[in-house]
């Protein structure tokens, strides 16, 4: 159910005033008591406000549990969720490449100089560019088709997830290394971890309470 601006606006006044009466939620709205009175009705169904007779209205579990979420959503660090990359060395061969990518079942791979540091990363898409019509390409270096430093977006193990899903969503790719310091390899983060995080929020328990749908302000 896609909420009303004015119900939305209820949510926001209920957040900053809790407990706050029916006539006070009115007022600041510059509406009558009864105009509202079906919106305060359907946010206490809907479980995102509570209501206590001779108190007032508070926010819901729902909403509660949705503030909750997003709170730990932007607490969460790279370090927390990233995986195990998938690394192969600047003499790889393209067909080893495209070997890893199919047994490790990703579609990118990370590639590190001697050190282990970052010196490029290379997608299904870019192989595909070189293979087609290509018939020397499998024996290829995979430096031959790999995106250069400092072309690649990279993010700090302290980074805050979110702010990694922004440089993904801004820089239209699926996946980013993690470096530290040294710039070298520590770790990835995708899409599909993404997913996952926002998943687990989605669907972490927390203890529901009960409204009482009593009140008469």
């Amino acid at each position: 159910m896609q909420l009303t601006p004015r119900q939305l606006e209820i949510i926001e006044i209920v957040k900053k005033y809790e407990p706050i009466t029916g006539e006070q939620i009115a007022e600041m709205l510059n509406v009558s008591r009864p105009t509202i009175r079906s919106d305060l009705a359907v946010l206490v169904m809907l479980g995102l406000l509570d209501a206590k007779p001779k108190v007032g209205y508070f926010l819901g579990s729902r909403a509660t549990a949705a503030g909750e979420a997003i709170k730990r959503l932007h607490e969460k660090r790279v370090k927390d969720v990233q995986s195990v990359p998938v690394i192969v060395r600047e003499s790889t061969t393209v067909q080893d490449a495209v070997i890893t990518m199919f047994l490790e079942d990703v579609g990118n791979l990370t590639v590190v100089g001697e050190q282990g540091e970052l010196t490029g990363v290379v997608s299904r898409k870019d192989i595909l560019k070189l293979t087609l019509g290509n018939a020397s390409a499998p024996q290829m270096p995979i430096s031959m088709v790999m995106t250069r430093r400092p072309k690649i977006i990279t993010v700090a193990p302290e980074d805050a997830v979110i702010d990694a899903c922004a440089k993904m969503i801004h820089h239209q790719v699926d996946s980013l290394p993690v470096v530290d310091e040294s710039d070298a390899v520590i770790g990835s983060i995708s899409t599909s971890t993404m997913a996952k995080v926002l998943l687990e929020l989605a669907t972490s328990e927390v203890s529901p309470q009960e409204p009482d749908r009593g009140i008469s302000q």
